[in-house]
């Protein structure tokens, strides 16, 4: 892939997160609209183009903790609340390819998690579980061996403790589980056609409706 040799010859050990959703976009997996924005100008047709509510992130390859540096402002909308925020965000990052990415605010009830680790021995693994605040503190997920079957992707499902989320659950529809096994299959098919990724992490894997969409990703690079 063009941007992961970019990274490499760059010596970066990561993506920024526009890379890392490009990269997700390009295998099929959906991914919260967004535009890396890098001046005011551009802010300004960005805002028409997303339309509100939006989230502003500061995006950087150096950059992998937004929430900690204060770098995330969420819920914008307005003009006024969002060229506050661009600037903000603007002021405390800088940087080769750091910019500020615009992306429309998907809204859910249910947070999941989809990532990949390559172990030295049996290569890459596929993870999923819940995500969010949930991920650290119930640590309720399962592993399987890349390239995942359809069959594979679906038992992972049943696998967790909370797979009752996935449910249609207090007014909330049933999870479009075809459309999550495909993402799983596809992750997978990244980790094994792109061999020095070492890892992605999908947090959080949103469900709007019934449909996943990823809202966040990070990919380091071996």
């Amino acid at each position: 892939m063009d941007i992961i040799e970019k990274a490499l010859n760059e010596g970066r050990s990561s993506l920024s997160e526009h890379e890392a959703a490009l990269l997700l976009a390009s295998y099929g997996i959906p991914t919260a609209r967004q535009l890396l924005v890098r001046d005011r100008a551009e802010l300004a047709a960005t805002l028409k183009t997303i339309g509100y509510p939006l989230v502003l992130k500061g995006c950087s390859p150096a950059i992998s903790h937004k929430t900690e540096r204060n770098l995330v402002r969420l819920d914008v909308r307005t003009e006024e609340e969002a060229v506050t925020a661009y600037e903000e965000i603007a002021a405390a990052i800088d940087g080769d390819g750091a910019g500020v990415l615009v992306q429309e605010m998907v809204k859910g009830g249910r947070e999941l998690v989809v990532g990949l680790t390559r172990d030295p021995q049996f290569g890459p693994c596929v993870m999923f579980g819940l995500g969010g605040i949930f991920t650290e503190i119930l640590k309720d997920v399962a592993f399987r061996l890349a390239p995942l079957e359809k069959v594979d992707a679906m038992d992972m499902m049943r696998d967790i403790q909370g797979h009752k989320i996935l449910d249609a659950v207090r007014g909330m529809e049933e999870v479009d589980r075809e459309a999550l096994a495909t993402i799983l299959i596809n992750v997978g098919k990244i980790g094994v056609e792109n061999e020095r990724i070492k890892e992605i992490d999908i947090n959080p894997l949103v469900i709007r409706g019934k449909d996943p969409v990823a809202v966040d990703a990070l990919i380091v690079l071996d």
